[in-house]
């Protein structure tokens, strides 16, 4: 006997109405018709479509693909960053799995490249984090992991949906197992030894005052003790989990605070993470960001020196910025652009073999130690290199490039179809078209949808501040005229 859940009518069940899945009886939101999973999985507000009962039959449909496609039997590893959402959202889930048939680990709260590490390297099906990254608090995220610790690929995560709408068939012999929970918080202490593995040991913060914007999320237990084992005089700011207040007004995208407490304690440099820690940026004593690009610099030089960097490559993205691929390549290095988002800088390591690539945000990926970025391993490692160097984080980046102006700015567009067809805006066209004649080799412009949020992010990069100011302005009117009218 086979059964199909299925909104399409023809006494199937429909999506509006309870539907009884494996004993369990929930009631689903009307699924948007654009696709479930963006660049970073599935994204939105709490308690829009992003429900227990959706929850619940996400890890149902997600368990039964993965025990169809994946040769591993082992568990589902799920972790969870600190937003009050998080304990729903990872209890449906695992109750999903469960029915399912799965075994589920519920580590609790740890940092997104925790669950990546530790479902790559102990035989995992799969791994889940609960987090909407850097987004703010009433904000929540399913982000899956394939058992490689990579981000689920897209033909597995078009399978999972089908399910979730209804197109998938189950037979009987599908629905007849249980799963079990099991809490393995205790498994974070691994990937805390993994980090204290990566770096050189001869490493000591020893003399080193070091700031820590916790932003009250998903880093509050691993990055204080990773620093302090290492001895350096740790000031943690946001340093408890917090689902009120995580990423508001602090972490990696709110950097004043730190610079602030920097100047206060006369610190050497300070580090903020987003709210799951798969990203950092970086400030020096004199208060200046060191972003990715400069991460990547650095990091990529070391590299280099050292013979670890095949064919002196470095894997960016679009909004990698001009001053930092010139002086990139015045190394003999090279620098390949990719789409912004992890996923795509991943895909472009694996198909160059590449061993060093990231995002402006912060977000570093180094082969040489995993497969996922890592805010606190970037972190740690950038402090290595100051460490070797045997010169401040200031010095280091006063010897590596001047940036060009580049301004960046994000316009809220709630209109789902305007955001997905945005490209198809004429004048929209026609305007970025202008821009970039009138600015010749001298600059850039970036115009993209964000694939995270509800947002149009314009960014215009220029050798002269008032041609990129002049622009960004001008583009951002188009977009406020044509798309969000």
């Amino acid at each position: 006997m086979v059964i199909s859940l299925s909104p399409n009518g023809n006494g199937r069940l429909n999506h509006q109405t309870a539907k009884l899945s494996h004993g369990l009886v929930t009631t689903l939101p009307s699924l948007p018709n654009s696709p479930l999973f963006g660049t970073d999985g599935i994204r939105g507000k709490a308690g829009e479509l992003l429900t227990a009962p959706f929850a619940l039959q996400l890890g149902f449909w997600a368990g039964q693909v993965l025990k169809s496609k994946t040769a591993s039997g082992g568990p589902i590893i799920i972790g969870q960053d600190s937003r009050n959402s998080s304990d729903m959202l990872a209890m449906a889930m695992a109750a999903g799995l469960t029915s399912a048939g799965l075994e589920v680990w519920q580590l609790g709260l740890c940092p997104t490249p925790c669950v990546a590490y530790l479902t790559r390297h102990s035989e995992a099906m799969a791994g889940i984090m609960i987090s909407a990254s850097h987004n703010p608090p009433e904000d929540n995220g399913i982000k899956f992991f394939n058992a490689d610790g990579t981000k689920l690929s897209s033909t597995l995560a078009e399978e999972i949906e089908e399910g979730l709408r209804g197109n998938l068939l189950l037979s009987m012999e599908e629905w007849s197992a249980w799963g079990k929970i099991l809490y393995q918080p205790n498994l974070v202490n691994t990937y805390c030894q993994f980090l204290q593995d990566s770096l050189p040991s001869s490493l000591s913060c020893q003399g080193m005052k070091i700031v820590l914007d916790l932003a009250w999320g998903a880093s509050v237990n691993v990055a204080p003790a990773m620093f302090k084992a290492l001895g350096a005089e740790v000031i943690c700011l946001h340093e408890t989990a917090n689902g009120d207040r995580i990423n508001v007004n602090c972490g990696s995208t709110h950097l004043k605070l730190l610079q602030a407490a920097i100047a206060e304690h006369q610190a050497d440099m300070g580090f903020a993470f987003d709210g799951d820690a798969d990203r950092v940026m970086a400030v020096d004593s004199t208060g200046k960001v060191v972003d990715g690009d400069y991460i990547l610099y650095l990091w990529g030089k070391s590299l280099l020196e050292r013979g670890n960097l095949p064919d002196n490559l470095l894997i960016g993205t679009v909004m990698a910025n001009l001053g930092f691929e010139r002086a990139w390549q015045g190394l003999g290095g090279q620098l390949v652009r990719t789409s912004v988002g992890d996923r795509y800088v991943q895909a472009q390591m694996w198909e160059t073999g590449a061993m060093l690539g990231g995002e402006q945000s912060g977000h570093i990926i180094c082969h040489h130690y995993g497969v996922s970025g890592d805010g606190v391993q970037t972190a740690l490692q950038l402090a290595a290199l100051v460490h070797e160097s045997g010169v401040s984080l200031a010095e280091l980046v006063k010897d590596s490039f001047d940036t060009y102006p580049q301004i960046l700015r994000n316009v809220r567009l709630e209109d789902r179809e305007k955001l997905r067809y945005w490209q198809e805006s004429e004048p929209l066209q026609q305007a970025i078209a202008q821009a970039e004649a009138g600015m010749g080799n001298t600059g850039r412009v970036l115009v993209r949808a964000s694939g995270t949020e509800p947002l149009i992010r314009v960014m215009v990069e220029s050798e002269c501040p008032d041609a990129a100011n002049h622009w960004v302005n001008y583009l951002v009117g188009v977009v406020e005229t044509h798309l969000t009218a």
